[in-house]
């Protein structure tokens, strides 16, 4: 039987470029799905995927080409190989060419991928029974999706990298409605332990939502003091985080970037002493802490492989710290390198204890479930538009008096930093619109002023 380890050192023993990466990527998933109070589904799926990077140097010139399948057999790595590094000889030269990275053969380098079974998935079955009777007393019904996956990625290049990482990844999203489809709310949440995913936390804010959504009060569009659940605070900064491109800042084409040339680092984005970091470490949400990469962008550089993450702080106390940065984009940039990192957690001190005491402090504004459908407007504002969805109330007096309609918001997750007026400590969460590609986060809920509603929507 072919191991990942395996196919790694052949694609490297085969390869006949003048240097050579090899990624091999073995995933395990198990998911269960129920719908109407009723499991429906579970499942098993395995994966496993091989990436070779051929690189070609002729004196100061470098090229490189990376090519990626899934199920190969040990007959098929030549073949592969063969067709990586006829590529990387007819590609353009790479303006991100780097010496490859040198480290130390790891501990666990001969470790076997790790595995999860639906069994894994046991705890949240037995939770969710309880859930479903509940809401059965209730006349409503649940819906949703639990997975975890482990996935183990091996690097070796040919310089002598040999890098193992194993990561697991849980998601639970629930929806609850009532029997008469008038009323729905969602809960989701993300942790990269298993154990994390807790169905009756997302029950009871299932529960209290649909009870708040009995009433009904109308609004028309316009600026509304917001509370942002963490969910929804998560969706904003992802975007944000995305958007943080050196290249495209030092080209003056993003809201990193600084009138007159060059990036924004250093500059204070808001009063509050606000962080926004990422640390392959981080409590719960732990994520690889090297360079992977399977081809080059604007974000990335397969030259990096193998190079390691530190924690990082994208913005400090306010002020916008460092940016995504590779090898090259550092030397074109004059910053330093700080690589794209997997997860990402905002902070700040705490002005409430949790969202209810933000709650309970508001005059009058929205309280907002999730975001969906989030599309960039202007990429040099960062201005966002997208709709809330399943669930936005009504605050009044410190406490929701109902649901109100859906709305489109045209927002700036870079502006409406500096509108901030109410924050909790950070918890484990999950994004709605982008969890399906970024799941670890951590984040606080927010209360925001003027959030701009633009218009009413008939999304339900």
């Amino acid at each position: 039987m072919l191991t990942p380890q395996d196919a790694v050192e052949r694609a490297l023993s085969l390869c006949k470029a003048d240097e050579c990466i090899a990624i091999a990527g073995v995933g395990h998933a198990a998911n269960v799905r129920w719908a109407n109070n009723t499991l429906t589904t579970n499942g098993v799926l395995h994966s496993a995927d091989l990436t070779v990077i051929s690189i070609v140097r002729d004196g100061d010139t470098v090229r490189a080409a990376s090519l990626s399948r899934t199920g190969v057999s040990a007959d098929e790595i030549g073949d592969l190989v063969a067709a990586s590094a006829a590529a990387a000889a007819e590609s353009p030269p790479a303006a991100d060419a780097a010496p490859l990275v040198e480290r130390p053969v790891a501990a666990d380098w001969d470790a076997e991928p790790g595995s999860t079974s639906v069994p894994e998935l046991g705890r949240v079955a037995e939770q969710l029974s309880a859930a479903f009777e509940q809401a059965r007393s209730r006349d409503e019904g649940r819906y949703g999706y639990a997975e975890h996956t482990v996935s183990t990625t091996y690097l070796g290049s040919s310089t002598g990298l040999r890098l193992r990482d194993e990561q697991g990844d849980g998601r639970l999203e629930m929806t609850g409605r009532s029997a008469d489809g008038t009323r729905s709310a969602w809960a989701g949440l993300g942790s990269a332990d298993i154990t994390g995913l807790d169905v009756g936390r997302l029950e009871r804010d299932l529960q209290r939502r649909l009870e708040w959504s009995r009433r009904r009060v109308d609004l028309d569009a316009g600026r509304y003091d917001t509370i942002l659940p963490p969910s929804a605070v998560a969706d904003m900064m992802i975007d944000a985080y995305w958007s943080m491109s050196a290249l495209d800042a030092h080209e003056g084409s993003t809201a990193y970037s600084k009138a007159g040339g060059g990036t924004r680092v250093g500059e204070t984005l808001t009063d509050l002493a606000l962080t926004l970091s990422s640390d392959p470490s981080m409590p719960n949400q732990a994520c690889a802490p090297f360079v992977t990469a399977a081809a080059s962008s604007r974000l990335s550089s397969v030259f990096d492989n193998g190079l390691e993450l530190s924690p990082t702080s994208w913005i400090s106390d306010g002020r916008l710290n460092a940016l995504l940065q590779t090898r090259h984009s550092a030397g074109v940039t004059g910053l330093e390198v700080t690589p794209f990192i997997d997860n990402l957690k905002l902070e700040a001190p705490a002005t409430h204890d949790d969202i209810d005491a933000i709650v309970a402090a508001t005059d009058r504004g929205l309280l907002l479930t999730c975001m969906w459908y989030i599309r960039e407007v202007d990429p040099q504002t960062l201005l966002l538009t997208g709709l809330t969805r399943d669930g936005v109330f009504l605050v009044e007096g410190g406490e929701v008096v109902g649901a109100t309609n859906n709305f489109r918001f045209n927002e700036s997750p870079i502006a409406m930093l500096r509108r901030i007026d109410a924050v909790s400590p950070p918890q484990d969460t999950f994004a709605r619109e982008f969890g399906d590609y970024f799941t670890r986060t951590k984040m606080p809920a927010l209360r925001i002023a003027d959030f701009n509603m633009s218009s009413v929507s008939q999304a339900s």
